[in-house]
């Protein structure tokens, strides 16, 4: 783990049109299904404006830690100011402090230990938006990398 300060950027992609939670395994069905929504749309690749290859995968607007509801957001980095394209959605993420766990292994099972092992850590969590970036090495099979940056105080 390491900790840096990451710059605001925007992104644009899809939204789960309802807070999610991770009690009784509803996040898990609610990011999958907003996952396979973006993917089969193809959104990645269609979105004007992108600064680079990578997706991003937020958790945001909690309503306090990781046990209560929260907003989910799948989409791609874009130049600031470019327009949202009709019936996507634009989240700012703001300038903070990060703490970065890298997941290893098979996606999506390595995210959801590397998740496992958060909610359990001392690491002084903002609950401010945190997120996945799935980029080049997400794609390796047994050996896929995803580093995940956790807003901390």
């Amino acid at each position: 783990m390491s900790t840096n300060t990451v710059e605001g950027f925007e992104l644009v992609g899809l939204a789960l049109p309802q807070k999610t939670s991770n009690e009784n395994g509803l996040a898990m069905i609610d990011c999958a299904s907003l996952w396979n929504q973006f993917v089969k749309g193809n959104y990645a690749f269609n979105i004007k404006h992108k600064t680079g290859p990578e997706v991003y995968a937020v958790y945001h607007n909690y309503d306090g830690d990781h046990t209560k509801p929260y907003d989910f957001f799948i989409g791609v980095k874009v130049s600031e100011g470019s327009a949202t394209p009709p019936g996507m959605d634009r989240l700012v993420i703001p300038s903070n402090n990060y703490e970065i766990v890298k997941a290893k292994g098979k996606v999506p099972e390595s995210i959801g230990a590397a998740w496992a092992g958060i909610w359990k850590s001392p690491i002084p969590r903002k609950y401010a938006p945190d997120f996945e970036v799935y980029g080049d090495k997400s794609r390796e099979g047994e050996n896929s990398e995803v580093d995940i940056y956790l807003s901390v105080k």
